[in-house]
């Protein structure tokens, strides 16, 4: 830093001046040490993924499947049903305790109509999860109605009601392992 002093005049002020070189070096040797550092301190952190093993499934191992995909729908009016079958609120969580209980997989596939109401469709996701389902799973597209399965097509010992809802014009058929006994 320099300093002038003044000559001349009746008063002698000091004006200080500011000597810029000595500190644009030492920016500049920074600069350069910190361009020259940063890349040596970057982390490389691996990951370790799975392979994903994918397997297609064709249309017909589809229709071969025993145990169809478990779809939890809820519609307007605060209606629940698993795989077409109307169920309460209430129930809901032993039901599902019961199928998964006969089940390898824990997958729980939901569709929620538009009109349904949002806090209904979440405290209903909440219930599925205590009734055993481990992943739950949006269905994207809009469920397209099944025809009535033919009861001749139903495995032995599974209840063709499980499949799909019956018509109002037959009558309902026996009890159903899975279904709560009737009070």
């Amino acid at each position: 830093m320099a300093i002038s002093l003044g000559t001349g005049g009746k008063s002698k002020t000091v004006t200080p001046n500011i000597n810029v070189t000595p500190l644009v070096d030492v920016v500049l040797v920074l600069l350069i040490i910190f361009l020259v550092v940063t890349p040596l301190m970057s982390k490389m952190f691996w990951v370790h993924l799975p392979k994903q093993e994918k397997e297609e499934i064709t249309p017909e191992q589809l229709e071969q499947d025993p145990t169809p995909p478990l779809v939890l729908r809820v519609g307007e009016n605060n209606l629940i049903q698993v795989n077409g079958v109307d169920i309460g609120f209430d129930e809901l969580v032993e039901r599902l305790k019961r199928m998964f209980a006969a089940r390898d997989d824990h997958v729980l596939f939901f569709d929620a109509d538009d009109g349904a109401e949002y806090g209904f469709a979440v405290a209903v996701l909440d219930r599925a999860r205590e009734g055993g389902a481990v992943t739950i799973a949006p269905l994207t597209q809009a469920l397209t109605p099944e025809p009535a399965a033919d009861p001749s097509a139903v495995p032995e010992g599974m209840d063709p009601g499980a499949l799909a809802p019956l018509p109002e014009t037959e009558a309902a058929p026996e009890p159903s392992p899975l279904a709560p006994p009737s009070s």
